[in-house]
């Protein structure tokens, strides 16, 4: 029956409570630091104008480093202008000859549909009763081809 227990079993806890570290005291003297105009990170006593002077050094820097960036947006987009405008004259300086082929091609293809006409005229109907024209070729009786055998190193 040790299987089944009402009660939640935690593993082995240490009741460790430190004895020098106090952080409900710490964040006291935290606060009070802050009240009073001073920090516990800060170094050196406190000047007039100390954290005015620091939020203003940190907005230039914020300020030239946005300058920066825009600098190196527009280098990037100058690039990318660039490489974008020889891509296209690549692709005209390839394209405009063949364009100028396809429509010379389409000019001319009514030379060659009259070509082609002409020669539906000459071309006659075929006649199965006609004699036929027979083309000598090269080759007599008693020629015969010599196979010889090709050895591969």
């Amino acid at each position: 029956m040790g299987f089944f227990s009402p009660h939640k079993r935690h593993a082995n806890k240490f009741n460790y409570i430190p004895r020098y570290y106090d952080p409900a005291k710490e964040e006291r003297e935290l606060r009070r630091a802050e009240l009073r105009g001073e920090r516990m990170d800060d170094e050196g006593e406190y000047k007039p104008g100390k954290y005015i002077q620091a939020k203003r050094e940190a907005r230039e820097l914020r300020r030239m480093q946005e300058q920066k960036e825009q600098r190196a947006d527009k280098r990037m987009k100058m690039w990318t202008m660039g490489v974008g405008l020889i891509l296209i004259a690549i692709f005209i300086y390839i394209l405009v000859p063949r364009i100028g082929a396809i429509f010379e091609m389409a000019t001319s293809s009514s030379a060659a549909a009259k070509q082609l006409e002409r020669g539906l005229n000459e071309y006659k109907e075929f006649d199965p009763y006609a004699p036929i024209i027979i083309v000598p070729n090269d080759y007599q009786e008693g020629d015969e081809l010599e196979i010889t055998d090709i050895e591969f190193e």
